[in-house]
């Protein structure tokens, strides 16, 4: 039978996802990959689909019922073990894959048909294979090993550089999938590492997205071991945020701003990022005299973007930076090598290589708004507010050029809220922005 979607369970762009146990169990895992895998051979020549997962404690059950329903769709599935969701797609390439699945909690890139998988999920059911014609499981222990190869071998990453600089390095990988391969990679760039959370064991003893609210523990190591810089990498390997030597967090929105101005200084093309990332992003591409192009918010959107702009770099203001030299997904190992090249070939503390930059503050909100009212509140905020320039591909974006501050207000993919983001070069501009558009929306409502 076709899947039924039980309440909590959200499908899109960013994968399948719930909390484990209601609705996600391993009978609803393995309906789901039985149907993913159908889809993948409708769409696509092959039966091979790679296999990956974080450190979460759930991984290895989830990870088993996937393997049963991918196999029982016909598909060979390739078992990568515990690495990044970076390292994931790589080897989808690598194996010529008709598609991957990673058992993770964090955003997941849909490379396969989104809209289509959703209609066959819930519309087919999956034909199963026969007892001599079940798919058969491989092990691929190698994939990081290639991954870290190809960084390394990058024209933008001067590894002889980064090994003179000897750089102290402090890095919290929150116990997820990072550890290991993380202290692998700064070995090989010749630092001295000293790490917290780098056991890869799923038990996260903070939030585990690397927000600067969520760094303290990995200031109090970076000014203890007298680091030069601090890494904090998420659960699954695919967001960067940075610790200066200091021991301050620095935002999310500057590891996308540093990495491209190191990539910058040696290649000239476009720089792609998301509506809401900071447009500190937009100086460090206008010193370099090239465009800044931006795309509705979603790694998948940012990543077809700079494909059609030819972009030698992109990201967003998470934390994720995109490399298209190297592929077109975020990666947390990469975004660590070209921010230790930016430093290395700079000479600059991580506080000096920021203060290059235009410092803005962002403020963000969420205010509960109906979905069915969407229209008449831009027309009041764009009629109220009386932008210079607005943008309606996602949500809108109404934006100042000339008090270099900007709005973005779109709806939630998981909440019946609206998320309200405002920039300015001081907090009580952005929260100015904020508040007043609250008030105008609930004016709407």
């Amino acid at each position: 039978m076709p899947i039924q979607i039980p309440e909590g369970l959200m499908v899109s762009v960013s994968g399948v996802r719930g909390r484990v146990g209601d609705p996600l169990t391993p009978e609803l895992m393995t309906g789901i990959a039985a149907a993913l895998g159908a889809h993948l051979r409708d769409v696509e020549e092959g039966t091979r689909v790679c296999l990956g997962r974080d450190s979460r404690v759930s991984g290895p059950m989830f990870a088993r019922a996937v393997t049963a329903g991918l196999q029982s769709v016909g598909c060979d599935v390739i078992d990568l073990g515990v690495v990044p969701t970076p390292t994931l797609l790589m080897a989808v390439g690598h194996h010529g894959a008709i598609g991957g699945i990673g058992v993770t909690a964090s955003h997941n890139p849909a490379e396969w048909r989104s809209a289509d998988f959703r209609r066959y999920l819930v519309e087919v059911d999956p034909p199963r294979a026969t007892w001599d014609e079940l798919g058969e499981v491989t092990q691929d222990e190698g994939a990081w090993a290639r991954h870290m190869e190809r960084i390394l071998a990058l024209p933008q990453i001067e590894v002889d550089v980064i090994r003179a600089a000897r750089l102290k390095v402090a890095i919290d990988c929150v116990h997820g999938a990072g550890g290991p391969i993380m202290m692998e990679l700064l070995e090989a760039l010749g630092c001295e590492v000293v790490g917290m959370g780098m056991e890869p064991d799923g038990w996260f003893p903070r939030d585990p997205e690397p927000t600067a609210a969520n760094l303290a523990g990995l200031g109090e190591l970076v000014a203890k071991s007298g680091a030069a810089v601090g890494l904090a990498i998420d659960p699954d390997v695919d967001r960067l945020s940075l610790v200066d030597e200091t021991g301050r967090a620095m935002g999310e929105d500057l590891t996308l701003a540093l990495a491209a101005a190191a990539v910058l200084e040696t290649s000239t093309g476009p720089v792609v990022t998301n509506l809401s990332t900071s447009r500190v992003v937009e100086d460090v591409a206008a010193a370099f005299g090239v465009p800044l192009v931006r795309a509705p918010v979603g790694e998948v959107n940012v990543a077809r973007r700079m494909q059609k702009e030819g972009a030698v770099i992109g990201g967003e203001g998470n934390g994720g930076v995109i490399l298209p030299a190297l592929h077109h997904t975020r990666d947390a190992p990469l975004a660590s090598a070209l921010i230790l090249q930016h430093l290395a070939k700079s000479g600059l503390t991580p506080s000096e290589a920021a203060g290059k930059w235009p410092s803005y503050e962002i403020v963000k909100e969420k205010v509960a708004f109906p979905r069915e009212a969407l229209a008449d509140g831009y027309a009041a905020l764009q009629a109220d507010l009386r932008a210079e320039a607005s943008d309606l591909s996602d949500g809108l974006r109404l934006e100042w050029p000339s008090r270099k501050a900007w709005l973005h207000v779109r709806p939630s993919g998981t909440e019946p809220v609206v998320r309200l983001i405002a920039e300015a070069p001081d907090a009580e501009q952005a929260r100015g922005l904020v508040t007043r558009a609250g008030e105008l929306l609930a004016g709407v409502a």
